[in-house]
C-alpha cells in the first residue's frame, strides 16, 4: 500500500485532523484497488472450472446427501412398481454397477429402495427381541461360520536360560449358522394404491417390519432350526455344576414353579463367567418380570429398579432387563429367565437386502406384496448364557 505524506510549508503547523483525513483517503483508495483485484481473480478461476472439476466437487458433498441423490431414481421406480406394477424403471436401473433386472425371479422380487429398507431395519432394531442384545452380522453368503475357542490355551513361565516346555493347544469349535427365508405378505387395495396421497413406502415398511419382528423374536428364543433360526432355548440345558460345551447351564430356584428366595437370581449372576458379566443382561417376559419386581433382599430392598431416564431399560441386580414376550412363563421346570452376554452368546446373521414381489392376481381385487429376506441365528458361545430353572434341582 502506498504512503501518504503530508508536507508542511516551512514555518507552518500541520493540522492533526487534516493529516488523519488524508491518511484515511489514501487507505480507502488502496483497499478498493485490492478488492477489485481479488474479485477479478475469482472470476477468472470460475471461468477456468471445467466439467471434470464440477463432477469432482459433486462427489465431495456429504455422504448422506450423495446417497439421497443416488437413491432417488431407485425410490421413484420402486414407487411406480408398487402402485401400478410398472417395473420398466427398475429393470433399467443400475445400483452399484448391477442391473436391477438380475434381482428378480431367482431371489423372489425386486430390491426395495434404501429408505424403505432403513425404516424396516429401524423397527427391527428397536423391537423387544434378542436382536437388540445379540451380535448381528451382515453377509452375502448362504451361511456363516463362527469359530470359538472352547478350551484353555496353555501358558507357562520361563526364564532366559531354561528350555520352554510345550503348552496345551486350544479346542476350536466351529458353529455354522445357515440363513433361512423369512417372508411377509401384506395386502391392500388397488384403489388405495391409486391415491397419490397414500404413502405406499411407509405403509409397506410398517407392515413388513411388524410381521418380521414378531417372527424373528419367536425364532430367536424357541426356533427349532428347521427353515428358521435356532432359538437359544432349543438347545439342551444341564445343571451348571456339570455344564459342558454344547449345552446351556441352568441354576435351579429351589422350588418347583416359583422362587424359594431372591438368592437364586444372585446365584444365576455368578454362575456366569466374569469375562461375560460386564456385557450381560437378563431376558424374561412381562409376566415373569411382574413376579421378579416383588422380590426383595434380606434388608427389604427391591432387587428390581426402573430406568432413571426415558428409554433406559429397567435393571435387576444392576444389570439391564430385556422383555422378550416369547420367553416361557414361570412354571415347574420352566427356564423362564436367561442371563448372559448375548452379544457373545447369540449371533444373528442376515443378508442386508430386502425384496418385494407385487402380486395383483392371487387375491383380487386386492394386491399382495410378497416381501422376503434371508436371516439365521444360533448360539455362538454356550458359556455366555445361563438359565434360571424353576425347579428344586
Amino acid at each position: 500500500m502506498g504512503k501518504t505524506e503530508t508536507k508542511a510549508r516551512a514555518g507552518e503547523a500541520v493540522s492533526p485532523v487534516a493529516e488523519v483525513k488524508s491518511a484515511v483517503t489514501g487507505f480507502m483508495s488502496d483497499f478498493k484497488t485490492f478488492k477489485d483485484d481479488i474479485h477479478a481473480r475469482l472470476q477468472k478461476q470460475e471461468e477456468q472450472l471445467t466439467m471434470l472439476d464440477r463432477k469432482s466437487l459433486s462427489y465431495s458433498r456429504p455422504a448422506l446427501a450423495a446417497a439421497a441423490d443416488f437413491d432417488a431414481p431407485h425410490q421413484k421406480a420402486f414407487n411406480a412398481y408398487l402402485r401400478s406394477g410398472d417395473d420398466d424403471g427398475l429393470r433399467g436401473l443400475e445400483i452399484e454397477g448391477k442391473s436391477m433386472s438380475s434381482a428378480v425371479n431367482s431371489d423372489g422380487g425386486y430390491l426395495v429402495d434404501s429408505q424403505t429398507a432403513d425404516q424396516v431395519k429401524a423397527v427391527l432394531n428397536t423391537t423387544a427381541s434378542i436382536r437388540a442384545v445379540a451380535n448381528v452380522v451382515n453377509v452375502e453368503a448362504a451361511s456363516y461360520d463362527v469359530l470359538i475357542d472352547s478350551g484353555e490355551v496353555g501358558a507357562g513361565w520361563a526364564d532366559e536360560t531354561s528350555a520352554t516346555g510345550e503348552t496345551g493347544t486350544p479346542n476350536i469349535e466351529r458353529i455354522t449358522i445357515p440363513l433361512h427365508e423369512l417372508s411377509a405378505l401384506p395386502k391392500t387395495s388397488q384403489r388405495l394404491l391409486d391415491d397419490s396421497a397414500f404413502d405406499i413406502e411407509a405403509w409397506l415398511a410398517g407392515r413388513i417390519a411388524d410381521k418380521f419382528a414378531r417372527a424373528e423374536a419367536a425364532a430367536f428364543v424357541n426356533g427349532d432350526g428347521v427353515d428358521k433360526p435356532t432359538g437359544f432355548l432349543s438347545h439342551a440345558s444341564v445343571d451348571n455344576e456339570v455344564w459342558e460345551w454344547g449345552n446351556l447351564g441352568y441354576v435351579p430356584t429351589g422350588q418347583d414353579g416359583d422362587f424359594y428366595s431372591g438368592n437364586a437370581l444372585i446365584d444365576l449372576v455368578y454362575a456366569l463367567g466374569a469375562e461375560y458379566r460386564a456385557g450381560a443382561s437378563f431376558v424374561m417376559n412381562s409376566k415373569t418380570a411382574g413376579a421378579v419386581r416383588k422380590l426383595k433382599d434380606a434388608d427389604g430392598r427391591f432387587l428390581w429398579s426402573d430406568g432413571l431416564a426415558a428409554g433406559e431399560p429397567a435393571r435387576l441386580l444392576g444389570y439391564p432387563v430385556l422383555i422378550a414376550e416369547d420367553m416361557p412363563d414361570v412354571a415347574p421346570n420352566a427356564t423362564a429367565i436367561a442371563f448372559g452376554d448375548f452379544g457373545a452368546g447369540y449371533t444373528v446373521v442376515e443378508r442386508p437386502d430386502l425384496r418385494v414381489l407385487r402380486d395383483p392376481f392371487s387375491a383380487k381385487p386386492h394386491v399382495l406384496f410378497y416381501a422376503t429376506k434371508r436371516i439365521g441365528g444360533d448360539v455362538s458361545d454356550f458359556a455366555a448364557i445361563k438359565l434360571l430353572k424353576f425347579s428344586v434341582s
